[in-house]
């Protein structure tokens, strides 16, 4: 810029907290108040890059904190999009770099009563008004899911946002076009419920099946799941064919599948996951016998007609494969426990084979604003021994004698020797598993969840594993 001075302009960062709400997704939107620029009106948790040394994603971490209480991982902060701003009224312009959000500790509350009067949960399509025109524009350019976005205002428009005096400009990235699935998927979607408007991904990240949400022009809600291969897709349909719906609403109703698609498509289930759910003791408990109460009712469930009447046994043909996967990240003995607790296995005798979900575990488990819970993916669903839908549950017993004993209560009836017997299998099993899958993937909670579950076993030291796995009960 010969002969002028350079420009400059302010770097801002926020935060678009997302988290899965009774009806879709919702996320975290705070009000303005005091003496400060757009009091009265909703916006991101947002801040300023303090100084020239403080990169984007430490500011958020930063300013999240600041505002929320909320300790974020910056290896959990997820580049949504970069909006170039300009505000109303001869305002200058900024830089503003939207952040997603879906992984967080501590519960959000106002941090900063002098500029902050409110802080709410919202679904996408229920926004709050008035709104900050420059957020709302970050909001609706991350949901058409560009990585950039232009929003310069004109000195007279207002200062919320106004449908009518809409100044967002996308900017799309090379090849252009807003995430959604394969056009095939769409036409079969489209096929089952009508013209969908929408598509948001919301697929779970340690998995290789995708879901989405689709929003109807009518205004209905719908999910489409692509199956990563044909036995996921095969055993989902058939789960939600032959015993979910008799749970009486506790699961989701399957609405169309294609087979050549790896494709179905689900109503909505009300209720947020219990994983990350910060409840008190005395609701946990009844959780956790909620919990109990409805696995009794899956594995009561009809088995298929062309079912086996025993389990089968429990499949060690991948254990040389996970073994050399898991073996850099454990502890020396591990790999000769696994090895004994396996060999042990061709002693026990077969069991009754039942109904089970294949991957009960929190993330799967809903729990709506009435109490009531309900159950989600039933892609490892097949007909197997009653302890394989103890497995992941295992991990919220330790140390809490009071959710195991919730749980069973639920359940209605304990364990037998043999079954405790092959549940100790399949715990070391999946564990071993979880940490070379873990591995692999760059994912260290679930490494640690394996590690931690192999020197539980090994220990015996945690009350319910003592019990649980290694036989004992005092009833």
């Amino acid at each position: 810029m010969s002969g002028r001075e350079r420009h400059t302009v302010p770097v801002d960062v926020h935060l678009i907290a997302v988290r899965e709400g009774g009806k879709g997704p919702e996320v975290l939107l705070s009000r303005r108040a005091g003496t400060v620029y757009a009091a009265g009106h909703w916006q991101f948790h947002s801040g300023h890059v303090d100084g020239p040394f403080e990169d984007v994603v430490t500011a958020l971490v930063r300013e999240t904190y600041k505002e929320t209480g909320l300790v974020v991982d910056p290896d959990d902060v997820g580049a949504a999009v970069t909006v170039h701003h300009r505000a109303p009224a001869g305002g200058g312009a900024r830089v503003g770099f939207f952040f997603e959000v879906r992984r967080w500790s501590g519960t959000p509350d106002v941090r900063e009563p002098a500029v902050c009067d409110a802080m709410d949960w919202f679904t996408f399509d229920a926004l709050p008004e008035p709104m900050v025109a420059y957020c709302r524009a970050g909001l609706e350019a991350y949901r058409a899911g560009v990585p950039m976005a232009v929003h310069f205002q004109e000195p007279d428009d207002p200062i919320g946002h106004d449908p009518a005096v809409d100044r967002l400009r996308l900017v799309p990235a090379p090849g252009g076009g807003v995430p959604s699935p394969a056009r095939e998927v769409r036409e079969f979607t489209e096929r089952a419920v009508g013209r969908i408007t929408a598509w948001t991904d919301v697929s779970w990240a340690r998995t290789a099946s995708r879901v989405w949400r689709a929003q109807g022009a009518s205004g209905g809600v719908w999910f489409v799941k692509i199956h990563q291969n044909d036995r996921f897709h095969d055993r989902e349909v058939t789960a939600l064919r032959d015993w979910v719906s008799r749970l009486g609403g506790a699961g989701p109703r399957l609405v169309a599948a294609d087979a050549g698609l790896r494709a179905i498509v689900l109503t909505t289930v009300e209720g947020r996951p219990l994983h990350g759910m910060a409840l008190p003791s005395d609701e946990e408990r009844r959780v956790f016998r909620a919990i109990g109460q409805l696995t009794a009712r899956i594995h009561a469930s009809p088995l298929p007609p062309a079912a086996p009447g025993t389990a089968p046994v429990v499949p060690y043909a991948k254990l040389e494969r996970h073994l050399e996967g898991a073996r850099p990240h454990l502890r020396p003995g591990d790999e000769e426990y696994v090895r004994s607790v396996v060999n042990s296995a061709g002693q026990l005798p077969p069991v009754e084979a039942m109904v089970t979900h294949g991957d009960l575990q929190l993330r799967n488990l809903l729990r709506a604003g009435d109490g009531t819970l309900r159950i989600i993916d039933f892609e490892r669903s097949e007909p197997q021994s009653a302890v394989r839908d103890l497995v992941r549950l295992l991990d919220c017993f330790d140390g809490r004698e009071d959710l195991y004993e919730a749980f069973f209560d639920g359940y209605g009836r304990r364990l037998t020797e043999d079954e405790r017997a092959r549940l100790l299998v399949e715990t070391v099993l999946d564990a071993v598993s979880g940490i070379a899958f873990g591995s692999k993937t760059g994912d260290p909670e679930l490494v640690e969840r394996g590690r931690r579950t192999l020197l539980r076993c090994r220990s015996g030291a945690a009350a319910h594993a003592s019990r649980t796995i290694n036989g004992g009960d005092p009833r």
